[in-house]
């Protein structure tokens, strides 16, 4: 009995060896060093998490030598931000974490337990978070004169986008909305009586100054206030049936929940205000140049880097 006592005593300190052994194998596999930037090292764990990240958020499988790339350039890109005093508290990333949860419904504790579920250390997208956040500071404080944009910039942009897309052009559209009304609960009979009657007053509407009057004496139907409408606030859609109307005429009636709705086109001009249009253009155009002095900056950090791949 002793002797089979032994034999189990000596068989579990055997399993323990071998599980210590197959451990501390996985852990030095983890910190093998792949590639060192300046001194500081890349290790094989810090590229399978940032690899299962990018699976996570994008749903793709990016190349090992993809996600080695990456890693240095944040290397590179916090190395320059400290040498001219831009760094990143822990806390001001943490805040840029929580709101990254917030903007999917999550707390930070909740968005760091769902990427620990897909194998996901948060300190992995912390990282992320310090080195684009630097870099983004770095890039505007360094080179803002050179991404200063003009209004002829946004102008020529504008302009090509519009040539492009005839139809992308930023107007105003004055507008008046015209409702014949309908009570509530009213039987389908009634509803089309009142689509006839603006049908009728759409084939008669021939401008805005003798339409209003005439639009207000038919029974039961409001004029509304004057409005204008961005054509840039405008889906697609909507902008291709506003522009097939001719002003001076009404759009096709619609029933609503209040009744038969048209809108009379009463002007059509270039829009002089900064338009969703416009801005779009100035995002775009600095979004380009920034993009472009970036990569001349990190190319040359890389080529005065001592980058050791392993």
């Amino acid at each position: 009995m002793i002797h089979m006592v032994g034999l189990i005593a000596a068989r579990r300190r055997l399993i323990a060896v071998a599980i210590a052994v197959i451990a501390t194998t996985v852990v030095v596999a983890a910190q093998t060093v792949v590639v060192v930037v300046n001194g500081e090292p890349i290790t094989a764990l810090d590229v399978e998490q940032r690899m299962k990240f990018i699976q996570l958020s994008t749903q793709k499988s990016p190349s090992r030598s993809d996600i080695i790339n990456d890693l240095i350039d944040e290397k590179l890109k916090v190395r320059e931000g400290k040498r001219w005093g831009v760094e990143v508290s822990d806390t001001e990333v943490d805040n840029i974490f929580a709101s990254m949860g917030s903007r999917s419904r999550a707390t930070a504790e909740q968005l760091t337990q769902n990427l620990a579920k897909s194998g996901v250390n948060a300190n992995t997208l912390k990282a992320r978070i310090r080195a684009d956040t630097v870099w983004q500071q770095l890039v505007r404080g360094r080179y803002q004169s050179r991404l200063q944009l003009s209004d002829k910039d946004v102008e020529l942009a504008l302009q090509a986008k519009t040539e492009a897309d005839p139809g992308a052009g930023a107007f105003d559209y004055i507008m008046r909305p015209i409702l014949l009304l309908v009570p509530p609960g009213s039987p389908p009979q009634v509803i089309d009586g009142r689509r006839k009657e603006a049908e009728a007053l759409r084939s008669r509407f021939k401008n805005c100054e003798e339409g209003i009057p005439a639009a207000r004496a038919v029974r039961d139907t409001a004029v509304r206030d004057q409005l204008i409408r961005y054509s840039g606030d405008l889906p697609p859609e909507l902008r291709k049936i506003l522009d097939a109307v001719p002003v001076g005429q009404l759009t096709s009636p619609e029933v609503t929940k209040h009744g038969v709705e048209m809108y009379a086109i009463c002007g059509k001009q270039e829009s002089k205000a900064d338009t969703p249009g416009k801005r779009q253009a100035r995002e775009a155009v600095y979004a380009e140049r920034f993009e472009q002095q970036s990569k001349a900056y990190l190319q040359r950090l890389r080529r005065e880097a001592l980058i050791e791949r392993k």
